[in-house]
């Protein structure tokens, strides 16, 4: 199968994977009013997923090189979506948890880490920017029509608890069946394979140890980390909107639709295109798109916007969005740039996804603290300034990862000349 078709499968499955677990988004009322939970039962949801998340990509460390893609992908699938069937009957808090803590293990411990290792398997290192751009705007629309397929069924059913449990199961039945055909589409070919257990799992920690002792990886997962600290400030766009451009109530449902899904699937592409073919590396392409989004939120802060119109303040913050987008979409492309055996992939990904989106821990409650205690323009201000550092520290983190690349591309052309 062509390539690209295999991408497309895999795209489904990362689009997909993720619904159960973020059922809030469309089913928030419902578990409030037909399930029973309280607003804190429901965050206690997702503070367990994060610390099952957090702990468990050390484990993924050593499972992503150490078993098949072909195994790995369909297990983790099939695993949330069966958690999807259990939630279906709306059990106890308890269940509740036990469930989000399962889902984690599964979506983010076993499928996600060997997701970007199979996407990175797929092309060449040329085509790493348009594999990771294209992934992260098909995520996008399966987003849009998954979500969209299980709200229609929720109305369908009467919006209330029968709604809530068939859209559930209506998540659940795509989860399932996408986990089956992953496992007849992905191949099986990409493990650490010896002579035998010990031999191979000797293989895989020497893997580990190579990506733990290696800069270049370090770089490019702080790489990461910046852009997704940047990125978690997204967010702050809505209330700032609402709160300095009094942003019609009508209004914020259509940008918090945009700067999440539409920039999505705009900024995937381009990113990956512009990596790809204008600046011919990931790493370089996100040296100055930190720079330039530096920049840019210095100038957004000067602007006056309690005098501006509410569509221009629009279309500037999601101008903003737009960058940091195409950035997320390739953010994990430089891990083949850099030169890690395809044999550690999936450790070299794992390794990014602990320090990447490490951020999610503190950056939501640091954007938060400032907008609490600082009112009005002033605290945004200060967030976006926060912003601003870390893109700076992304632009120096990347430009010494480019020059080490450069470095190490002279090195190895002069051994062979």
């Amino acid at each position: 199968m062509n390539k690209w078709a295999r991408l497309c499968f895999l795209v489904l499955g990362g689009g997909t994977i993720f619904k159960l677990s973020s059922m809030k988004d469309v089913f928030y009322v419902p578990m409030q009013s037909d399930w029973g939970l309280t607003n804190t039962q429901i965050g206690l949801g997702f503070t367990v997923y994060t610390i099952i998340q957090t702990t468990g990509l050390f484990l993924s460390l050593y499972i992503a090189d150490r078993y098949s893609k072909k195994i790995l992908l369909p297990f983790g699938l099939i695993g949330v979506g069966l958690c999807g069937l259990y939630l279906s009957t709306l059990p106890s808090f308890t269940g509740y948890l036990l469930c989000f803590a399962a889902m984690a293990f599964f979506g983010d411990v076993i499928f996600w880490p060997v997701l970007l290792k199979a996407v990175r398997l797929l092309g060449k290192q040329e085509e790493q920017g348009r594999m990771f751009g294209f992934l992260e705007a098909g995520r996008g629309v399966v987003d849009v029509i998954v979500a969209s397929g299980a709200l229609f069924i929720f109305v369908q059913f009467g919006e209330g608890k029968a709604g809530m449990q068939a859209g559930l199961l209506f998540y659940t039945v795509i989860t399932l069946t996408v986990g089956v055909i992953t496992y007849f589409i992905v191949g099986d070919d990409d493990k650490v394979t010896a002579r035998d257990n010990s031999s191979a799992n000797l293989e895989v920690l020497k893997g580990i140890k190579h990506v733990l002792t290696c800069a270049n990886v370090w770089l490019a997962a702080f790489g990461i980390f910046f852009v997704y600290a940047a990125y978690c400030g997204l967010t702050y766009f809505i209330p700032f909107l609402k709160d300095i451009y009094m942003l019609p109530v009508a209004l914020v449902g259509a940008y918090g639709i945009i700067n999440q899904y539409a920039l999505k699937m705009v900024g995937g592409p381009i990113g990956g295109f512009l990596a790809d073919k204008v600046t011919k590396s990931p790493t370089v392409y996100l040296k100055w798109t930190f720079l330039i989004a530096a920049i840019a939120m210095l100038l957004f802060i000067q602007l006056p916007h309690e005098s501006m119109n509410v569509y221009v303040g629009m279309a500037v913050t999601l101008g903003f969005g737009a960058i940091i987008f195409s950035q997320r979409a390739i953010f994990f492309a430089p891990m083949d740039e850099i030169g890690i055996s395809r044999q550690y992939s999936g450790s070299a990904m794992a390794f990014g996804c602990i320090i990447g989106y490490m951020p999610a821990m503190f950056a939501y409650t640091l954007y938060g603290s400032l907008l609490d205690n600082f009112k009005g323009i002033t605290g945004y201000n200060y967030v976006f300034s926060v912003m601003v550092v870390f893109s700076l520290l992304g632009f120096v983190c990347s430009t010494l990862l480019a020059r080490r690349i450069k470095q190490q591309k002279m090195a190895l052309e002069a051994t062979s000349a």
